[in-house]
């Protein structure tokens, strides 16, 4: 069983697996461990990862990366829009409102949903990491930043349905960096101590996101996460070209932003750019050959100015920071150790303003691109029952508050409860009490939408069906689950209704819990508030229940024994005075897949797989025949010459020249098949000297072992003539028989080395090496057996008198002790008869 972990990032991507007793990071074909986020497609197949970031330059416009952050959003969502502008492929709505992208493929225009593009990119992942394992993969932990909302999680979940992968968890980046960090600490402190608080920093491509984390052993728990999504490497790398591109503009007359190849050659060379001014404070040069209209251009800059150009990002990294303290209700002096990861905090300035906010030194300990796959294939071995892992649990967080809305009997207005508040410990479970005569519907929506980076409050809509009055005309008792999962999406999990059964006897032993009688909104409607917390999935398929909490409808919290209630109602299901049914619940989620459509994106995920495998077999046919032209006629004029006419190898170079250029012109696209009867009907001509070559290199060894063989034979037989004791044992008749065959051999071996010594090398040979080669397996099967029979064992008089005195006790002549000469068996001896030596 597979366990794998995925930094889904918004540039690269990194796979870490659990093998070998810890976790590992694994490289792909092009032996890099980063594999970049890039997708390109083009008339006969799709490029995936290293060698689709090669053709960003070539293949613009069917060139797809950047598209982490279309995830979950509808096509006029503002930040689609804002990304539009920098993409250089075509954005386009797609049926179902979401945002997805128009490119050429198979030599047509064709639409891709992002959930097919991410999907693309995962299956790439998925094959390289069953490369690397050398066994199926389908379970695996998916990396996300805190800040996706329901509808972005539920995207990229789709994703890995796409990619035929089983994700097991879809992963906060910083809690995946929390783990990978605390997991291997011996030294945190017990249970009943103080946390040690740890601050996290991962600054990405894309994206900025702090979280501070309370760890005591074998337990992790995020206190508080912040983020600025809009903020990250490329935030700097935009910087550096508005720069160059007004700087060429006066220099030298061109607007480099109309030109979207030239653009996208300077964003590589900037991002490189940036990458030295991390390391070198002196000025650095920026040199670009046939930028645009054939004109070379060069600039420089150094670090002072790079830090005064971006001076307006570097300010946005201190509120995330003061903002997740007070949250956190941390001081400075309360943190252990400020650890950074990602690769924008590679930047000497970033790393600056943390170390000025935190009055500390900051710690690079983790690796900064590998922490986040490493902390996922850590939770992945975690959740999976084939590896056992040191007890670790993980508490996570609600980054956004959630509140459901529902229609009220009372002159028909809302109820309202925040059921999950801002920085509520996650996974989770509340259970709400209804008292409901009819169907009713619950609206999930984020509390705040000002923190929420999403356009859309809306969750989903739960109709919660088959709810009906009591017997007896009251309302009935409805209990509704809701749940922010492990993957951190929020559902209404369950609902059932408490019936009451009027029985005959005791009305009053167990009275229903009936609605008060005032009319008060929220009171007519929810009875209590109750509380099953899951703790992070720590434990492999078990959630850990805490202490059931109820909440009034003033707010205050009131801790009742659990046992108390759960006794109650026990005895009173026991005496047969209310049942519960579950209840159906039709979920209508906001920007949820269809599954018909989800299926139509994995079928056609199968479908490109398909045609990408068929056109490499078709390259492959073609390169096969490319290869043995070039091989064969290099041996022609080498190795082989000597095993062929002059006629022959003009006619077969005449051949071989015909199918070259027949490669590079009719030949250059053709099917499968046709390259695979051109290799056949070359290798009719050049098999036969090829095997005249082969024959003739391997004949002399052949030979020279039969000969051995027989030599070995003849000497035996020589010995057994002369009366040699070792061989007086040995069957006359079988040996005469030894003797015929050798001289048969003899003679065979003769006959066939004058016949083909007296032939050409341009001739077939008399016999071939596979011919030598049996009649030598034939030499051994036959002789062997009779030549090497063993001799036949004779028991020796002095073994005989040994047995005697073993049987008997000592021989005449003897001591005691001389028969047993063992002072170890005379010791055990005498301790079993009950008496022991003491030296």
């Amino acid at each position: 069983m597979s366990v794998v972990g995925i930094d889904l990032g918004f540039l690269n991507c990194y796979i870490a697996v659990a093998r070998s007793g810890g976790i590992e990071t694994i490289a792909n074909e092009y032996s890099d461990r980063c594999t970049p986020a890039c997708i390109s497609l083009g008339s006969r197949t799709r490029a995936i990862g290293n060698a689709a970031k090669s053709q960003i330059v070539t293949n613009v416009r069917n060139t797809i990366h950047g598209f982490k952050k279309l995830h979950g959003r509808s096509f006029d969502d503002p930040i689609v829009q804002t990304e539009r502008v920098r993409l250089p492929y075509e954005l386009q709505k797609m049926p179902n409102g979401s945002a997805g992208v128009k490119v050429r493929y198979l030599e047509e225009e064709r639409p891709f949903a992002i959930e097919q593009v991410t999907g693309m990119l995962l299956a790439k992942l998925k094959e390289t990491s069953e490369n690397a394992l050398k066994k199926p993969v389908a379970d695996c932990v998916i990396s996300i930043p805190s800040f996706f909302t329901d509808a972005e999680r539920r995207s990229v979940m789709a994703a890995a349905q796409v990619a035929g992968l089983n994700c097991l968890r879809l992963m906060n980046e910083t809690t995946a960096v929390a783990l990978a960090y605390g997991i291997y600490k011996q030294d945190l402190p017990s249970l009943d101590e103080k946390p040690r608080n740890v601050v996290f920093i991962d600054m990405g491509h894309s994206a900025y996101q702090v979280s501070v984390c309370a760890f005591n052993k074998g337990k992790l728990k995020v206190l508080a996460t912040t983020f600025d999504p809009y903020l990250g490497g490329r935030n700097f790398d935009e910087a550096l070209v508005d720069y160059f591109c007004d700087e060429f503009k006066t220099k030298y007359k061109i607007n480099v932003k109309e030109n979207s190849r030239a653009l996208l050659r300077l964003y590589q060379e900037c991002e490189k750019l940036k990458k030295l001014m991390s390391a070198n404070a002196s000025d650095l040069p920026l040199n670009i050959e046939c930028f645009m209209n054939d004109l070379d251009v060069s600039s420089k800059m150094n670090r002072a100015q790079f830090e005064q150009l971006c001076a307006s990002l570097l300010a946005r990294i201190e509120p995330p920071l003061k903002a997740v303290m007070d949250q956190a209700n941390l001081q400075r002096e309360d943190i252990n150790s400020i650890e950074i990861v990602g690769g924008a905090t590679r930047i000497p300035a970033v790393k600056e303003q943390v170390t000025r906010f935190f009055l500390k030194d900051i710690s690079t300990t983790l690796n900064a691109d590998e922490a986040v796959a490493r902390g996922c294939a850590l939770q992945c071995a975690i959740l999976s029952p084939a590896f056992k892992v040191r007890e670790f649990s993980i508490t996570d967080l609600v980054p956004y508050s959630v509140t459901l809305r529902w229609k009220t009997s009372f002159e028909e207005g809302t109820g309202e409860c925040e059921v999950f508040s801002k920085n509520h410990p996650a996974p989770f479970s509340k259970v709400i009490t209804f008292h409901k005569k009819e169907p009713f519907e619950l609206e999930a929506f984020y509390t705040n939408l000002h923190e929420v980076p999403y356009p859309d409050p809306r969750i989903g809509n739960f109709t919660i069906q088959n709810v009906f009055p009591q017997s007896d005309g009251d309302s009935s008792k409805v209990k509704v689950k809701v749940r922010i999962n492990i993957h951190g999406i929020f559902s209404v999990a369950s609902a059932s209704v408490i019936e009451k059964q009027n029985l005959e006897g005791d009305h009053n032993d167990a009275p229903m819990e009936t609605e008060a009688s005032s009319k008060n909104e929220n009171k007519d409607d929810v009875d209590k508030m109750q509380v099953d917390q899951e703790e992070g999935g720590h434990q492999k398929g078990h959630a850990e229940h805490t202490p059931e909490e109820e909440i009034d409808h003033t707010g205050a919290k009131t801790k009742s024994p659990p046992s108390d209630k759960q006794d109650r109602i026990n005895q009173t299901i026991k005496k047969g005075k209310v049942k519960s049914i579950d209840l159906p619940i039709q979920s209508s989620l906001y920007r949820q897949l269809t599954q018909d459509l989800l299926n139509s994106y994995i079928e056609n995920e199968g479908k490109m797989i398909m045609q990408d495998k068929l056109e490499k077999e078709r390259n492959d046919a073609k390169n096969a025949v490319e290869e043995y032209v070039y091989d064969f006629r290099d041996k022609l004029g080498t190795v082989y010459e000597k095993f062929i006419t002059p006629e022959d190898m003009n006619k077969l170079s005449a051949i071989l020249e015909d199918t070259e250029n027949w490669l590079y012109e009719e030949g250059e696209d053709q099917p499968k098949q046709v390259y695979v009867d051109k290799l056949q009907e070359l290798k009719k001509y050049g098999q036969p000297i090829q095997m005249k070559y082969v024959e003739h290199e391997e004949r002399p060894k052949a030979l020279n072992d039969l000969g051995k063989k027989i030599q070995l034979i003849l000497k035996v037989i020589e010995a057994y003539r002369n009366k040699d004791e070792r061989y007086d044992h040995l069957d006359p008749p079988e040996m005469e028989k030894v003797e015929k065959y050798i001289s048969d051999s003899m003679n065979w071996l003769n006959s066939k080395m004058n016949a083909q010594n007296k032939l050409s090398l341009t001739q077939d040979p008399v016999v071939k090496v596979s011919e030598i080669v049996a009649k030598s397996k034939e030499l051994d099967n036959f002789c062997n057996p009779i030549v090497y029979k063993p001799k036949p064992k004779v028991e020796a008089p002095e073994d005989k008198a040994k047995a005697n005195s073993e049987h008997n006790g000592p021989m005449d002549g003897q001591s005691g002790t001389e028969a047993n000469p063992d002072p170890a068996k005379a010791s055990s001896q005498h301790t079993e008869s009950g008496e022991m030596d003491v030296d």
